[in-house]
Protein backbone atom coordinates (compact mmCIF):
# COMPACT_ATOMS: atom_id res chain seq x y z
CA UNK A 1 0.00 0.00 0.00
CA UNK A 2 1.42 3.36 -1.02
CA UNK A 3 1.46 6.57 0.98
CA UNK A 4 -1.19 8.15 -1.23
CA UNK A 5 -3.44 5.18 -0.74
CA UNK A 6 -3.05 5.47 3.02
CA UNK A 7 -3.83 9.13 2.88
CA UNK A 8 -6.88 8.61 0.76
CA UNK A 9 -8.03 5.82 3.07
CA UNK A 10 -8.07 3.23 0.34
CA UNK A 11 -6.26 -0.07 0.10
CA UNK A 12 -5.12 -1.99 -2.97
CA UNK A 13 -4.28 -5.66 -3.01
CA UNK A 14 -0.91 -6.63 -4.41
CA UNK A 15 -0.90 -9.20 -7.20
CA UNK A 16 1.54 -12.08 -6.45
CA UNK A 17 4.07 -12.90 -9.11
CA UNK A 18 3.89 -16.33 -10.91
CA UNK A 19 6.43 -18.80 -9.54
CA UNK A 20 9.28 -19.65 -11.90
CA UNK A 21 8.72 -22.82 -13.97
CA UNK A 22 10.40 -25.95 -12.56
CA UNK A 23 13.54 -27.04 -14.36
CA UNK A 24 12.88 -29.58 -17.08
CA UNK A 25 14.06 -33.10 -16.29
CA UNK A 26 15.49 -33.67 -19.76
CA UNK A 27 17.98 -31.07 -20.61
CA UNK A 28 19.72 -31.06 -24.02
CA UNK A 29 22.81 -32.58 -22.41
CA UNK A 30 20.80 -35.46 -20.93
CA UNK A 31 19.07 -36.18 -24.26
CA UNK A 32 22.42 -36.28 -26.00
CA UNK A 33 23.73 -38.80 -23.43
CA UNK A 34 20.68 -41.05 -23.93
CA UNK A 35 21.23 -41.04 -27.70
CA UNK A 36 24.89 -41.94 -27.23
CA UNK A 37 23.95 -44.88 -24.97
CA UNK A 38 21.41 -46.15 -27.49
CA UNK A 39 23.95 -46.02 -30.31
CA UNK A 40 26.55 -47.81 -28.18
CA UNK A 41 24.08 -50.60 -27.34
CA UNK A 42 23.12 -50.97 -31.00
CA UNK A 43 26.75 -51.11 -32.14
CA UNK A 44 27.59 -53.67 -29.43
CA UNK A 45 24.66 -55.86 -30.48
CA UNK A 46 25.70 -55.70 -34.13
CA UNK A 47 29.29 -56.63 -33.22
CA UNK A 48 28.09 -59.65 -31.22
CA UNK A 49 25.94 -60.82 -34.14
CA UNK A 50 28.87 -60.32 -36.54
CA UNK A 51 31.22 -62.34 -34.31
CA UNK A 52 28.69 -65.19 -34.06
CA UNK A 53 28.23 -65.26 -37.84
CA UNK A 54 31.99 -65.24 -38.47
CA UNK A 55 32.56 -68.07 -35.97
CA UNK A 56 29.71 -70.10 -37.47
CA UNK A 57 31.17 -69.72 -40.98
CA UNK A 58 34.80 -70.36 -40.04
CA UNK A 59 35.82 -71.95 -36.75
CA UNK A 60 32.53 -73.71 -35.99
CA UNK A 61 31.60 -74.60 -39.56
CA UNK A 62 30.66 -78.28 -39.73
CA UNK A 63 33.37 -80.25 -41.50
CA UNK A 64 32.98 -83.76 -42.81
CA UNK A 65 34.03 -86.56 -40.46
CA UNK A 66 36.42 -88.94 -42.18
CA UNK A 67 36.14 -92.72 -42.25
CA UNK A 68 39.39 -94.61 -42.70
CA UNK A 69 39.77 -98.35 -43.03
CA UNK A 70 42.84 -98.80 -40.84
CA UNK A 71 43.18 -102.54 -41.28
CA UNK A 72 41.28 -105.46 -42.69
CA UNK A 73 42.38 -109.03 -42.17
CA UNK A 74 40.93 -112.40 -43.05
CA UNK A 75 39.83 -113.92 -39.76
CA UNK A 76 38.95 -117.28 -41.21
CA UNK A 77 37.46 -119.32 -44.03
CA UNK A 78 34.77 -121.90 -43.32
CA UNK A 79 33.79 -124.29 -46.14
CA UNK A 80 30.31 -125.76 -45.92
CA UNK A 81 28.53 -128.45 -47.90
CA UNK A 82 24.83 -127.76 -48.52
CA UNK A 83 23.07 -131.13 -48.77
CA UNK A 84 19.74 -129.62 -49.81
CA UNK A 85 21.22 -127.96 -52.88
CA UNK A 86 24.22 -130.30 -53.25
CA UNK A 87 26.82 -127.57 -53.45
CA UNK A 88 29.88 -126.39 -51.56
CA UNK A 89 29.65 -122.99 -49.84
CA UNK A 90 32.46 -120.87 -48.52
CA UNK A 91 32.08 -118.30 -45.72
CA UNK A 92 34.89 -115.75 -45.35
CA UNK A 93 35.10 -113.66 -42.16
CA UNK A 94 36.88 -110.29 -42.24
CA UNK A 95 38.17 -108.44 -39.19
CA UNK A 96 37.75 -104.72 -39.92
CA UNK A 97 39.23 -101.81 -37.97
CA UNK A 98 37.56 -98.53 -38.91
CA UNK A 99 38.81 -95.13 -37.73
CA UNK A 100 36.33 -92.22 -37.61
CA UNK A 101 38.03 -88.83 -37.33
CA UNK A 102 36.12 -85.73 -36.20
CA UNK A 103 37.83 -82.52 -37.45
CA UNK A 104 35.22 -80.22 -35.88
CA UNK A 105 35.59 -78.03 -32.79
CA UNK A 106 32.44 -79.63 -31.37
CA UNK A 107 31.58 -83.22 -30.48
CA UNK A 108 30.13 -85.52 -33.13
CA UNK A 109 27.36 -87.87 -32.05
CA UNK A 110 27.62 -90.89 -34.34
CA UNK A 111 24.42 -92.86 -34.85
CA UNK A 112 23.82 -96.46 -35.83
CA UNK A 113 26.09 -97.19 -38.77
CA UNK A 114 26.38 -100.07 -41.19
CA UNK A 115 29.01 -101.76 -43.32
CA UNK A 116 28.04 -103.75 -46.40
CA UNK A 117 30.19 -106.23 -48.27
CA UNK A 118 29.58 -106.57 -52.01
CA UNK A 119 30.89 -109.05 -54.53
CA UNK A 120 30.49 -108.09 -58.18
CA UNK A 121 27.79 -105.56 -57.19
CA UNK A 122 25.71 -107.99 -55.08
CA UNK A 123 25.50 -107.67 -51.29
CA UNK A 124 26.95 -110.78 -49.68
CA UNK A 125 27.38 -109.60 -46.08
CA UNK A 126 26.66 -106.76 -43.67
CA UNK A 127 27.30 -105.72 -40.09
CA UNK A 128 25.89 -102.97 -37.85
CA UNK A 129 28.20 -100.37 -36.29
CA UNK A 130 27.28 -99.26 -32.78
CA UNK A 131 26.67 -95.54 -32.13
CA UNK A 132 29.11 -93.50 -30.09
CA UNK A 133 30.35 -90.04 -29.15
CA UNK A 134 33.47 -88.72 -30.89
CA UNK A 135 35.16 -85.80 -29.07
CA UNK A 136 36.05 -82.55 -30.76
CA UNK A 137 39.27 -82.81 -32.79
CA UNK A 138 39.36 -86.48 -31.82
CA UNK A 139 38.79 -89.91 -33.29
CA UNK A 140 37.25 -93.25 -32.43
CA UNK A 141 38.25 -96.75 -33.48
CA UNK A 142 35.54 -99.22 -34.41
CA UNK A 143 36.24 -102.93 -34.67
CA UNK A 144 33.73 -105.20 -36.37
CA UNK A 145 33.56 -108.69 -37.82
CA UNK A 146 32.00 -109.03 -41.24
CA UNK A 147 31.27 -112.40 -42.84
CA UNK A 148 30.93 -113.02 -46.54
CA UNK A 149 27.89 -115.29 -46.47
CA UNK A 150 27.96 -117.91 -49.19
CA UNK A 151 24.24 -118.55 -48.80
CA UNK A 152 23.59 -115.24 -50.54
CA UNK A 153 25.40 -116.36 -53.67
CA UNK A 154 23.65 -117.78 -56.68
CA UNK A 155 25.20 -120.83 -58.30
CA UNK A 156 26.94 -118.67 -60.89
CA UNK A 157 28.25 -116.36 -58.18
CA UNK A 158 29.65 -119.25 -56.17
CA UNK A 159 31.45 -120.61 -59.24
CA UNK A 160 32.89 -117.14 -59.87
CA UNK A 161 34.00 -116.94 -56.22
CA UNK A 162 35.88 -120.25 -56.45
CA UNK A 163 37.43 -119.15 -59.74
CA UNK A 164 38.73 -115.91 -58.19
CA UNK A 165 40.15 -117.79 -55.22
CA UNK A 166 41.85 -120.25 -57.56
CA UNK A 167 43.34 -117.33 -59.51
CA UNK A 168 44.79 -115.99 -56.24
CA UNK A 169 42.83 -112.72 -55.86
CA UNK A 170 39.34 -111.97 -54.57
CA UNK A 171 37.96 -108.47 -55.27
CA UNK A 172 35.39 -107.18 -52.77
CA UNK A 173 33.70 -103.82 -52.20
CA UNK A 174 33.10 -102.49 -48.69
CA UNK A 175 30.54 -99.71 -48.17
CA UNK A 176 30.42 -98.04 -44.75
CA UNK A 177 27.80 -95.46 -43.79
CA UNK A 178 27.66 -93.60 -40.45
CA UNK A 179 25.01 -90.93 -39.76
CA UNK A 180 25.36 -88.44 -36.93
CA UNK A 181 24.97 -84.87 -35.79
CA UNK A 182 27.12 -82.03 -34.52
CA UNK A 183 25.71 -79.36 -32.18
CA UNK A 184 27.00 -75.83 -32.73
CA UNK A 185 25.75 -73.37 -30.12
CA UNK A 186 21.99 -74.00 -30.27
CA UNK A 187 21.96 -75.47 -33.79
CA UNK A 188 22.09 -79.22 -34.53
CA UNK A 189 23.62 -80.11 -37.88
CA UNK A 190 22.96 -83.58 -39.28
CA UNK A 191 25.81 -85.24 -41.16
CA UNK A 192 26.01 -88.54 -43.03
CA UNK A 193 29.52 -89.73 -43.84
CA UNK A 194 30.27 -92.78 -45.94
CA UNK A 195 33.22 -94.61 -47.42
CA UNK A 196 33.58 -96.94 -50.41
CA UNK A 197 36.57 -99.27 -50.33
CA UNK A 198 37.84 -101.71 -52.91
CA UNK A 199 39.53 -104.64 -51.16
CA UNK A 200 41.64 -107.35 -52.76
CA UNK A 201 42.26 -110.52 -50.73
CA UNK A 202 45.21 -112.66 -51.75
CA UNK A 203 45.17 -116.46 -51.74
CA UNK A 204 46.57 -118.68 -50.33
CA UNK A 205 48.06 -116.03 -47.97
CA UNK A 206 44.52 -114.92 -46.99
CA UNK A 207 45.76 -111.35 -46.45
CA UNK A 208 44.55 -108.00 -47.75
CA UNK A 209 47.00 -107.15 -50.52
CA UNK A 210 45.42 -103.82 -51.51
CA UNK A 211 42.65 -101.43 -50.52
CA UNK A 212 41.49 -98.14 -52.05
CA UNK A 213 38.89 -95.96 -50.29
CA UNK A 214 36.88 -92.88 -51.30
CA UNK A 215 35.07 -90.52 -48.91
CA UNK A 216 31.56 -89.12 -49.31
CA UNK A 217 29.74 -86.71 -46.99
CA UNK A 218 26.22 -85.34 -47.02
CA UNK A 219 25.54 -82.27 -44.84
Amino acid sequence: MTMNDQENGTTRDTVPLDPPPPPTSSSPKRKRWVRVCMWLCLITLLLIILVIVVLALTVFKVKQPKIQLVSSTVEGIAPKFDLTQMRVELNITLNLTILVNNPNHVRFQAGQGKSQLLYKGDEVGDVDINPGLIPSKGSATLVCMLTLQAARFADSGMMSLFRDITDGELDLELKTRIPGRAKILFIKKHVVTSSDCQIVIGFPSMKIISQDCNQHTKL
